[in-house]
């Protein structure tokens, strides 16, 4: 059974509301980097506008839109507020975990509609199975970094190492390790308050701990080694979805660098000239480059997403040249988004450099996105690796 594409309608309702909460975040964005979580009132508007609902299965309550609907809506939102953006694909991406889980856990944990979810997929937390009040489960405790949106968060997710009786991993069939994801409650959950970084200030990205709290088996599940529901968007590999939601992000991000910088150079005369920024061949040149630039990384892509998504729709299965693609494809728009923010930055002249300038944020918060690990230069040559027929590690593909 494969997934029923969004209609125009719905698409669209989604790109307005991306429109109309970008706004409001943008409005705030001192207020939102300042308090290095989104506020409480915009993430719950994030979510009564369904955005955090974009990945979830359709019968939790979710919209299961296809993943060019998601990179649109992820990008359209960051090209007005990159936290806000960050923390709504966090949150989307969360969510898959519900197409995993038995029906009865998926249910009690994502069914919500207000429900707004956070996680972390590294595996940093030790699981050891236990059986509690008549319900099997596990005990857990562990220490996550990088906990996006989690702040806001009513269910938390984090990775696990689940442990045997002797404190050693268990060993599945194929000699891999069990890695489990598991489910937290918010109150189980102890925030470390520690993000205080360069850019991206408002996702709230710090870490989280827990320490011996009880999760039941049926809220847990393994992204690697459980079938989700067999329907398109869940063929996609969950690490795909993630690094697809980090390219979106930086295209938008790169958007707007790309317009406030046209703004800017309508009115801005650099020292010592009479003609306005616009009016100065180098920048005219700049601006057609960062657009060709910026629109072929998009198109490659929105191509790979498309190809991906429609194997996955007629085969079943998603081939690894086409996860090979996507990987590369996330991989290079960050890379070009990064190129781009910089070049509109150096335009921008002195004026870049305050706080009140949009390139200046633009700048600090596509070089945390850079850092994302999904991302980075070890990409191209892993996905090189592949193109010359090597041997490679395509565990996280």
């Amino acid at each position: 059974m494969s997934t029923v594409a969004p209609s125009d309608s719905q698409r669209e309702d989604l790109l307005a509301s991306a429109d109309d909460l970008g706004r409001r975040c943008a409005a705030r964005s001192k207020e939102i980097e300042a308090n290095r979580f989104l506020p409480q009132d915009l993430a719950e508007a994030l979510a009564g506008a369904r955005l955090y609902r974009m990945l979830t299965p359709r019968e939790y309550g979710g919209l299961e839109v296809s993943v060019e609907t998601f990179v649109e809506v992820i990008e359209r939102l960051a090209s007005y507020e990159a936290s806000a953006a960050w923390c709504t694909f966090i949150d989307c991406t969360a969510c898959i975990l519900a197409a995993y889980l038995p029906n009865e856990g998926a249910s009690e944990l994502f069914s919500n509609p207000q429900l707004k979810a956070a996680g972390v997929f590294a595996p940093r937390g030790k699981a050891t199975r236990e059986v509690r009040d008549g319900v099997p489960g596990f005990r857990i405790s562990g220490r996550w970094a990088w906990g996006s949106a989690s702040k806001n968060a009513d269910i938390v997710l984090g990775g696990c190492m689940v442990l045997n009786e002797q404190g050693k991993p268990e060993i599945l069939p194929d000699g891999f390790t069990r890695v489990q994801m598991m489910v937290f409650r918010r109150d189980q959950v102890t925030w470390l308050n520690n993000w205080d970084t360069f850019g991206l200030r408002g996702s709230g990205s710090g870490e989280f701990e827990v320490h011996d709290v009880f999760v039941a088996e049926h809220h847990s599940a393994s992204l690697t080694d459980d079938e989700p529901l067999p329907r398109t968007l869940y063929r996609f590999p969950a690490f795909g979805l993630l690094g697809i939601g980090v390219g979106a992000v930086a295209l938008g991000i790169a958007r707007h660098a790309l317009d406030s910088l046209c703004d800017l150079a309508k009115v801005r005369t650099p020292q010592f000239s009479g003609k306005t920024l616009d009016q100065r061949p180098g920048t005219q040149q700049a601006i057609a480059k960062a657009e060709a630039g910026l629109r072929s990384a998009r198109a490659f892509l929105m191509e790979s997403v498309r190809q991906a998504w429609n194997e996955a729709e007629q085969q079943g299965v998603i081939a690894l040249e086409k996860r090979r693609d996507i990987r590369l494809a996330t991989t290079y728009a960050v890379e070009i988004a990064r190129n781009i923010v910089t070049s509109m930055y150096q335009l921008g002249g002195g004026s870049s450099i305050f706080d009140s300038s949009p390139l200046q944020q633009c700048l600090r918060d596509i070089h945390v996105v850079t850092q994302h690990f999904m991302v980075s230069e070890s990409t191209y040559e892993v996905v090189g690796r592949l193109f010359l027929g090597l041997d490679t590690n395509v565990s996280m593909f």
